[in-house]
């Protein structure tokens, strides 16, 4: 029996409230118990007991069948409430059980929005049109904390994110560091760079205060890089590049979104070492099938991107 306590601790059921909207909206015993398909006295017998537990008379018995007394418009109210929600509940707990309906909250960094995430939910999207996506982006502390509070169900993070209690993570590839050149610049025909070869460089960078950039890394490398232009968006950078006007650092979950008038090198991997990417999700089980199969479609994502990486760099 599915059933709620009342404020006096009398046990309501639930199915006794379901018969009793039926008669309210249908006026009548017989229509309920049609369109219940109880019989009518299954009917009233289940208006008795629930005139019993909520001690008060509920219809006025007229000519043509029920009216609501005042109690029961008071009562019709709340059971309208407590049915709605149930129904919502019911949905809800469907939607965790089957892929092809509720929706699925997915957070990511910027890098990862260029093709990574909105790949995977392309093909998440086409597979089941029914579930709605949504994506918010931000950094990775911002997601973990979201992720806990249940704002997310999957993000999408970079590097080592500490703590990751009550968190699954799935590695999804290594992102490599990778420098920007122009079609024209004088190391085009090499496969691999140390970045003390482009100490003499001039350097296009999204911030003057070079230790907050990815151009930081070439501090670590024994030289202050020479910034001449600051510009945050990436298309301006990519504009610079290929202009022959500087040249800069991009990670690879981007590179493949780069203008084909762009050369990009790889780093030697004792200068620059890839940051690993994950996909979080809580730590639960069993884990939700939309959730489970986004997972794979990011999978399949970032293996499809690093084949397309390796096909850049051999430019």
């Amino acid at each position: 029996m599915i059933a709620m306590r009342d404020q006096n601790g009398s046990i309501v059921d639930i199915v006794r409230l379901s018969v009793f909207r039926e008669v309210a909206v249908l006026g009548s015993f017989t229509a309920a118990a049609r369109s219940l398909r109880y019989t009518q006295s299954a009917v009233s017998r289940q208006i008795a007991a629930l005139e019993e537990d909520v001690a008060a008379v509920l219809f006025d018995r007229v000519p043509r069948g029920v009216r609501l007394t005042d109690e029961g418009r008071c009562l019709l109210g709340h059971a309208d409430a407590v049915l709605d929600r149930l129904d919502a509940a019911r949905r809800d707990l469907t939607a965790l059980r089957e892929v092809d309906t509720g929706r699925l909250r997915i957070g990511a960094f910027a890098t990862a929005e260029a093709v990574l995430v909105p790949r995977a939910m392309a093909a998440f999207q086409a597979a089941h049109p029914r579930v709605e996506l949504s994506l918010s982006d931000g950094l990775t502390a911002a997601h973990i904390g979201r992720l806990r509070a249940g704002e997310l169900d999957v993000a999408v993070l970079a590097g080592s994110p500490g703590s990751v209690e009550g968190l699954a993570l799935h590695h999804l590839l290594d992102d490599p560091l990778l420098v920007a050149l122009p079609t024209d610049h004088r190391f085009a025909g090499r496969r691999t760079l140390r970045l003390t070869e482009l100490a003499g460089e001039s350097w296009i960078a999204g911030s003057t205060t070079v230790e907050d950039t990815l151009i930081g890394m070439c501090l670590r490398s024994g030289f202050r890089p020479s910034v001449r232009y600051v510009v945050q968006e990436w298309t301006a950078k990519q504009g610079l590049v290929a202009a022959g006007l500087g040249i800069t650092l991009v990670p690879g979950l981007a590179a493949t979104a780069l203008r084909p008038d762009i050369l990009v090198k790889r780093l030697h991997a004792d200068e620059a070492s890839p940051r690993a990417i994950y996909a979080a999700v809580v730590d639960r089980r069993p884990r939700p099938p939309a959730v489970q199969r986004f997972l794979d479609y990011l999978t399949e994502s970032a293996a499809l991107l690093l084949h397309e990486l390796s096909q850049i760099m051999s430019r």
